[in-house]
């Protein structure tokens, strides 16, 4: 029986009851009256007589029966509807409401109480009665925390609850190509090259394995710290055309150990709720710990062209940027149910390094002053959708511009300003309230962007 008709079967129930008793009633007097027929013309011993007696006393039982059922489930109901209206307060509002009733005539109205009340309900009503026109229970705690979706950039949406410690183990493994050509020479006229051309193509195979650690210190707060640790290979293939060279030459780099430890401290800045949006404000330092690209060494016997310094290939792939990274950002999120649309903006900035110097191979070392990288400035974008209870799936778009770089306070010779893009896909499936596997995938758009980028994250709430 649903809820909502609970009252209304409640107060037609004694009807119910009144119309079975009457009912039973007729029928016992109309089997006497013919009875009483039978008997005023027949002795009372055929056998006639006898089985109708018989068929009529056991209907006689089994409707005795029928009402007795009724009458334990209107007394199971009336204690049901007791603890419901105890439950959600109306003995207090119908204590409040008795003055309202007695001068509001028949337009007042109150829903119906049964007639025996046990002393106990008398009791628990006195004790929750307040003074008139106070407001009776109390509204449910809205919800200050973020949706949870599946996430596919960096910084999360929703934060750890405070004195809790989130262990999120992630393996991120990225693969890009590039081609280059370099010109070494001069022209007769636009058709004809007098030099040297390298061609070269370059694949880049990159696995880091990331160890994050939160700790909410309020409910608004938190902090992160990740260790990565950076294995990377990369190949290069060319073929110097003009030199008589008839195959490809492969050079092959590798580089692996700890990469830039970074900490970040978020904030949620209000109480969204639904149709409004919640603001997560954040600041992200990163450190320079791994092996940066001006300590590893430079070749420049094998792969230098004309023996020019600086146009060599590293023989150890670096492990970190180079340079402390300060960041400030937003996140911010905005539940239209059943989707949650969510976001980052964020800047970059790269502090510049002084008195840097280049390792060669060929001469030792060589000075190159004051080296700024290029800042970047990202804005991300996403919608995330809830599959069912457990699983989750987000797509989205993040796009980051990096300016030059300079040294010495002049733009370095090929330096430009780069657009990456990447269409992300993610989905989160959560095994308990303590674990999640989320698995995103990346996809670049521009050139310069990884081509396919695969991470997979396992949070662990303790």
């Amino acid at each position: 029986m649903k809820k909502t008709d609970r009252n209304t079967h409640h107060a037609t129930r004694p009807w119910l009851y009144a119309a079975g008793c009457a009912g039973f009633m007729a029928f016992s007097g109309a089997v006497t009256a013919q009875d009483a027929s039978h008997a005023a013309t027949d002795d009372g011993s055929s056998p006639v007589i006898r089985q109708r007696l018989a068929e009529q006393s056991e209907r006689i039982e089994v409707m005795r029966g029928q009402i007795e059922a009724l009458q334990r489930q209107l007394a199971q109901q009336e204690a049901d509807y007791r603890a419901l209206r105890h439950a959600v307060g109306m003995d207090v509002l119908d204590r409040q409401r008795g003055g309202n009733i007695a001068a509001g005539g028949g337009t007042a109205t109150a829903l119906p109480m049964p007639s025996s009340e046990t002393s106990t309900d008398v009791q628990v009503a006195q004790q929750g009665a307040t003074t008139p026109g106070a407001p009776v229970g109390q509204a449910p705690a809205e919800n200050s925390r973020p949706p949870e979706v599946a996430p596919i950039f960096q910084q999360p949406g929703v934060l750890t609850p405070k004195g809790k410690v989130v262990l999120e183990p992630t393996y991120q493994f990225g693969y890009s190509t590039a081609n280059r050509v370099a010109l070494v020479g001069y022209t007769i006229i636009p058709a004809i090259l007098i030099g040297l051309i390298d061609v070269r193509q370059v694949r880049s195979t990159t696995q880091t394995a990331i160890l994050t650690g939160r700790y909410g210190i309020t409910n608004r707060m938190e902090l992160e710290v990740r260790v990565p640790y950076v294995d990377t290979h990369t190949d290069t293939v060319s073929r110097e055309v003009l030199t008589g060279s008839a195959e490809d030459n492969v050079f092959g780099s590798s580089g692996k150990g700890l990469g830039d430890i970074e900490a970040t401290l978020r904030y949620q800045l209000n109480d969204g709720g639904a149709d409004k949006p919640y603001y997560i404000g954040w600041f992200r330092f990163k450190s320079r710990t791994g092996k940066d690209p001006f300590e590893v060494t430079t070749d420049c016997v094998t792969r230098c062209v004309q023996n020019l310094t600086g146009t060599g290939l590293p023989i150890r792939q670096p492990t970190g940027s180079g340079f402390y990274s300060l960041q400030p950002g937003l996140t911010w999120l905005f539940p239209s149910d059943p989707v949650v649309f969510f976001g980052n903006f964020s800047y970059l900035y790269n502090v510049e390094r002084h008195n840097v110097y280049e390792h060669i191979l060929l001469g030792g070392r060589q000075f190159l002053g004051n080296v700024k990288m290029g800042n970047e400035a990202d804005i991300s974008v996403g919608m995330g959708m809830a599959l069912n209870d457990k699983a989750s799936l987000s797509i989205g778009y993040d796009q980051t511009f990096i300016g030059t770089t300079s040294e010495s306070g002049r733009k370095l010779p090929g330096s430009t300003k780069v657009w990456l893009g990447s269409l992300l896909i993610g989905g989160s499936y959560r095994f308990s309230d303590k674990r999640t596997l989320n698995v995103t995938l990346g996809v670049g758009v521009t050139r310069d962007t990884p081509d396919a980028t695969v991470i997979v994250r396992v949070p662990m709430t303790f």
